[in-house]
């Protein structure tokens, strides 16, 4: 079971957590700010909150990249600080010290790898359309190829997102599937099981609120 906290709402991993120089968060719903909005205008309102938690992982606010997220399989490969979203990718890699990537989910799968042995890591935004392109094991490939690492030394760990029966496709099913045809080992790979449509005092849900909602941000960096 995920470790969780409430103040301020974010939640960690048992995997990613026993991984040593490895830190990593995966933000909550915000208990005040307002989302009844558009995607634009609530990422922005949550933007100083959320680069606040770069901070208390203990990494500097101007080492945090994002990706522009299209729902495609494009993973940027990333050796220094980048200003602004990577455009047209939906997936971070890195094998950097002291940056800290991340990627925006509200529904869609936030897929976690670090590879303790290389030091390479990565986050994914994987849904249903970059869950059936490959986008996983894109992103495996890649940190192979970058950085060296061997699939059976990454840890990958999902998040949560939306599942049957809230939504038609197990895309958590095809994303565990795809690290598995790619190297992943059974035992290095962790879904913490949660359905973002169940609870909606905890999560944003982009399908239950109609697309008027706010985005949690999952975030992984190496010290």
């Amino acid at each position: 079971m995920a470790q969780e906290m409430t103040e301020p709402p974010w939640m960690t991993f048992p995997l990613l957590e026993a991984l040593p120089g490895f830190a990593h968060r995966f933000t909550l719903r915000h208990p005040t700010i307002p989302v009844d909005a558009e995607r634009a205008e609530v990422v922005a309102r949550l933007w100083d909150w959320h680069r606040q938690q770069a901070v208390e992982m203990g990494f500097a606010p101007e080492s945090l990249c994002l990706a522009e997220q299209v729902h495609g399989r494009g993973v940027a490969v990333v050796h220094e600080p980048m200003a602004g979203p990577i455009p047209q990718v939906d997936g971070i890699i890195t094998g950097r010290a002291g940056l800290v990537i991340g990627i925006y989910v509200a529904d869609c799968g936030a897929l976690y790898m670090a590879d303790p042995v290389s030091g390479a890591f990565g986050v994914l935004h994987s849904g249903k359309k970059g869950s059936e392109l490959g986008i996983a094991a894109e992103g495996i490939r890649l940190m192979g190829e970058h950085f060296g690492a061997r699939p059976e030394d990454i840890r990958a760990q999902l998040g949560p997102c939306i599942r049957p029966p809230a939504y038609e496709v197990d895309f958590a099913a095809q994303i565990r599937r795809s690290c598995l045809e790619a190297g992943i080992l059974p035992a290095h790979y962790q879904d913490c099981g949660i359905c973002t449509s169940s609870d909606p005092a905890r999560y944003y849900s982009y399908r239950l609120e109609k697309g008027r909602t706010g985005r949690m941000l999952a975030l992984l960096g190496r010290a």
